[in-house]
């Protein structure tokens, strides 16, 4: 093999790449670019959210998610609701402050998916995910 074709490198180039570029995206006065990235998420659900849909979407430690998500309370973009009868698990509610962010989270990580992805056809991404995923199953813990 050789030097520079190593998964491991090119995946955390491509890492950081990303990183900075959500760290760039247009909402960064009002949030961090990982707050961004998990009102999206939150702002793409149907359903109920929880910290463990957090936790599991971003493969984050619970003690991360729980600091990134204790920021975005104190940021006033989510709430966290006691359910009735458990009032340990706490559903993520996002805040009116948050939905006003909507369109431009929406359209930086679509913008951002553009980009990246241009030029690859459908059949390279369907190769790609089944690739990155055997990878994630690869890392598990």
């Amino acid at each position: 093999m050789r030097h520079d074709q190593h998964a491991t490198r090119y995946v955390s180039k491509l890492s950081n790449k990303l990183r900075r570029r959500i760290d760039a995206f247009s909402t960064r006065d009002h949030m961090s670019g990982s707050q961004g990235k998990v009102l999206h998420f939150l702002l793409t659900q149907t359903g109920d959210v929880f910290q463990k849909d957090i936790e599991d979407e971003y493969t984050l430690r619970p003690s991360t998610a729980t600091e990134l998500l204790k920021k975005m309370e104190q940021n006033g973009l989510i709430r966290r609701e006691a359910l009735p009868g458990d009032a340990r698990r706490k559903r993520i509610i996002v805040t009116e402050k948050a939905l006003s962010y909507k369109d431009d989270v929406m359209a930086d990580i679509t913008q951002l998916e553009a980009d990246l992805t241009c030029g690859i056809p459908p059949e390279d991404m369907a190769t790609f995910f089944r690739v990155i995923k055997k990878m994630l199953e690869n890392m598990a813990e």
